[in-house]
């Protein structure tokens, strides 16, 4: 893992699982950092990517490409909670299953022709969906894809049967029925309540025959994909030497993929950057000093950045001292903001700005600054909040106490953690024991970091990033209170029946604008609750070997890899 993990909506990504670290970096003599900053240009405009673009026909045929994978993948059902919740699974399977809709670079759904000749409303009460699918599309077992493939996709992760252990019911959990429509290549799916983001549901489509039950969904998956549809599928999975490769599908029935051969490769970033200047694989981030400071100048490369749904924040846990609201918000208080995401930003070439959202991105339609108060610094009254929540100054530089016990916290750290994620981390404990809360850093093992401490919530305080929370929809799992032992992306359990409501009846809220004040209403709480103080949205930024075409800087968009390849 990196140095700040990384979920994909962290679960939120449902649970949130596996993850990647928050790299950020520092000017510092740890050596975690940059030793000067550089020259920064503005955070790229809501609809831009920096891929490379080319048309097909400019494209050669064959060859390889080889790519940086965080950690090895070992759930491949990306409706399951330990596949959908880490971001290179979902994007890596939709180059395997049936992606219906793409999105384009200002985050807008586009339909793929591949498998849809249409998809659209066709009753607004009840809402009902109109798809008629590609007929050539086939699933690698010979069946073609029907109306059984959406009906045990939607039972399987709308949350009623507990023995699916989902990602997300976002969507699913409001479709009262799915049927089979004038023929067998229409899908009528129909809802108890309006659902905007209907386009961003079976993306990917998972084969009905690859989840007929409870234990072929949680395990059937796991170590292997066992029916595909799309451009490419596994040439070889080798965990020993921790390489996946993919290769194009001679029973595509579309444009076949341009490259011979797609090579993924375990490695965390700092050996990534390493192999990227060995000429061992194609694309290395460049978003930390360290990074862009050994990649700026490399031989045949240009560097891409684009601002995709990609959120740096510190969480905060829900029990102890911090099951108190006024704690957690006497947290945030404390913090000066500009102040870290200035040890962040150091050394890369662009802006990081506050941001002030915990749903919606800057780039976005729809973004307001939501912070308000929380998340102004003032230590004076941080202090009065932990006076009014009981606990008492103890004089001479020591923590506060109540009840004879000291206020004490822990932030949880993974022992992969950069330096410069040590500097920022070092940089808020201080801020904080300048109001009387002490803050240990205690380091756990990287492959521990989620799924011993995070994910059931043993943690104080904890930093990762999410990403790919979009449409705004998805945000739901992020903040929503468990049902049960389900606490979807939410690893703090903190939340409120208000916030659900308001997250719920804007994701049912088809007009956009109408939509962004809910969801705008929605995240006002979210920081007066104190969950979660947001730092910034991080721009991706990559080195890419010249010549590499379609491939890059996404955006909002999402990856094509059967596009990608070499210019002629």
């Amino acid at each position: 893992m990196d140095a700040s993990t990384t979920a994909r909506r962290l679960g939120r990504a449902a649970a949130l699982a596996a993850a990647v670290v928050l790299t950020v970096t520092a000017c510092t003599s740890g050596g975690g950092g940059s030793a000067g900053d550089v020259a920064k240009s503005e955070p790229p405009r809501q609809d831009s990517q920096d891929i490379n673009a080319k048309p097909l026909d400019q494209i050669k045929d064959g060859g390889e490409a080889r790519f940086q994978l965080d950690q090895w993948i070992t759930q491949w059902n990306p409706l399951q909670v330990d596949g959908g919740s880490y971001t290179d699974t979902v994007n890596l399977i939709r180059a395997l299953e049936p992606s219906l809709f793409r999105t384009d670079a200002s985050g807008a759904f586009q339909p793929d022709p591949d498998y849809l000749v249409e998809a659209k409303v066709t009753s607004v009460s009840p809402q009902v969906i109109t798809y008629r699918l590609n007929p050539k599309a086939v699933w690698s077992d010979g069946k073609p894809l029907s109306y059984l493939d959406f009906r045990a996709d939607w039972q399987a992760s709308n949350g009623k049967d507990p023995a699916y252990n989902i990602y997300d019911p976002s969507g699913y959990e409001l479709i009262s029925a799915v049927e089979q429509g004038a023929d067998p290549s229409e899908v009528k799916v129909t809802f108890s309540e309006p659902y905007a983001d209907w386009q961003n549901l079976f993306r990917p489509l998972v084969p009905a025959a690859g989840i007929a039950t409870p234990d072929d969904f949680n395990k059937g998956w796991v170590e292997k994909v066992p029916i595909t549809a799309g451009p490419l599928k596994i040439g070889t999975a080798d965990k020993t030497a921790q390489t996946i490769t993919f290769v194009p599908d001679p029973a595509w029935w579309g444009t076949r993929a341009k490259l011979d051969r797609i090579t993924f490769r375990v490695m965390d970033k700092a050996a990534s950057i390493q192999a990227y200047l060995n000429n061992e694989i194609d694309l290395a981030s460049a978003g930390t000093a360290a990074a862009y400071g050994q990649l700026k100048s490399a031989k045949d490369t240009a560097i891409r950045a684009a601002s995709p749904w990609d959120e740096v924040h510190i969480s905060f846990g829900g029990t102890g001292a911090l099951a108190d609201q006024k704690v957690r918000q006497a947290l945030g208080k404390a913090l000066d903001r500009s102040a870290l995401i200035k040890i962040a930003n150091n050394g890369v070439p662009v802006e990081f700005k506050p941001l002030g959202n915990h749903i919606i991105m800057p780039n976005q339609a729809g973004y307001q600054d939501n912070s308000g108060e929380w998340a102004k610094s003032d230590p004076a009254a941080a202090k009065k909040l932990l006076d009014e929540a009981g606990w008492a100054e103890a004089g001479g530089g020591g923590p506060r106490t109540r009840d004879g016990k000291p206020l004490e916290l822990h932030w949880v750290l993974s022992d992969g953690t950069a330096q410069a994620q040590l500097d920022l981390a070092t940089a808020a404990a201080a801020m904080w024991q300048q109001i009387g809360v002490k803050v240990s850093l205690d380091k756990v093992a990287a492959n521990d970091y989620f799924a011993k401490y995070v994910t059931p919530g043993k943690f104080d305080i904890a930093s990762w990033r999410n990403t790919d929370s979009f449409p705004n929809s998805k945000g739901l799992a992020n903040f929503r209170l468990p049902v049960g032992d389900n606490t979807f992306s939410n690893p703090s359990r903190l939340g409120t029946p208000e916030i659900d409501a308001l997250l719920k009846k804007a994701a049912g809220t088809v007009d956009p604008a109408e939509a962004a004040k809910l969801y705008n209403q929605a995240d006002a709480k979210i920081w007066e609750l104190g969950h979660t103080v947001e730092l910034y949205q991080r721009p991706a930024v990559v080195a890419t070997r010249k010549g590499l075409a379609n491939y890059g800087a996404f955006g909002l968009a999402t990856e094509d890899y059967s596009k990608v390849g070499w210019e002629k």
